[in-house]
């Protein structure tokens, strides 16, 4: 497997489960069937759109590869169909977006770096790919964008993006230190949901 279509690959992979937890949220919401599918497609896809503009590719990809849209559309009416099974299976779906998470941030920030973006435009472009689809899915489904709750999600996101720059300006590139990045990010996610750590919060002041 070539890097290019291991990245390709790793970012359709991204593109479905962040869809399919996008869709859940709209199916949560009692949303209708598009409503489902267009909440599934911007979960997916918000995030790469927003750092497409901002490294000036486009159109964004999302619309420029018919494989995007696809995946996250099939991906979202296969949720809408399957959502019991889904409700079932929370744990899994929790995996499945800690492996978006780690994914998304690695492509996003490899892209990034590869139009030219500075290492920390690079780290925050990364970040923003991850996250940025969770952003939209909640404020379409009226929730508080669990990144800006106490969950460590978007540190982790952070957190990797800094680690594929430093490993990339190291020379460790290819498909390998990719997976191993994505795979990193996905364990400490997992890691604090088990452990339930959480970022510091305000005490309230009377």
């Amino acid at each position: 497997m070539t890097g290019g279509y291991g990245l390709l690959v790793a970012d359709l992979i991204g593109v479905a489960v962040f869809a399919a937890s996008g869709a859940t949220a709209g199916v949560a919401k009692r949303l209708d069937l598009f409503g489902v599918a267009f909440v599934g497609f911007v979960a997916a896809l918000g995030g790469g759109i927003l750092r497409d503009l901002a490294i000036g590719s486009v159109p964004p990809l999302a619309f420029a590869d018919w494989r995007y849209a696809v995946t996250a559309v099939a991906a979202s009416l296969a949720a809408f169909w399957l959502h019991p099974t889904l409700n079932r299976l929370r744990r899994t779906v929790l995996l499945l977006d800690a492996a978006g998470l780690g994914l998304f941030t690695a492509t996003g920030t490899l892209k990034a770096i590869a139009a030219g973006v500075p290492p920390v435009g690079a780290c925050l472009l990364g970040m923003l790919t991850a996250i940025g689809g969770g952003l939209a899915r909640d404020l379409l489904t009226g929730e508080i964008p669990v990144v800006l709750r106490r969950e460590i999600y978007a540190v982790v996101a952070l957190g990797g993006a800094v680690l594929v720059t430093v490993m990339h300006r190291m020379g460790f590139t290819g498909l390998l230190p990719l997976v191993g990045a994505a795979g990193l990010m996905t364990g400490v996610r997992l890691l604090a949901l088990y452990r339930k750590w959480s970022a510091p919060v305000a005490a309230p002041r009377f």
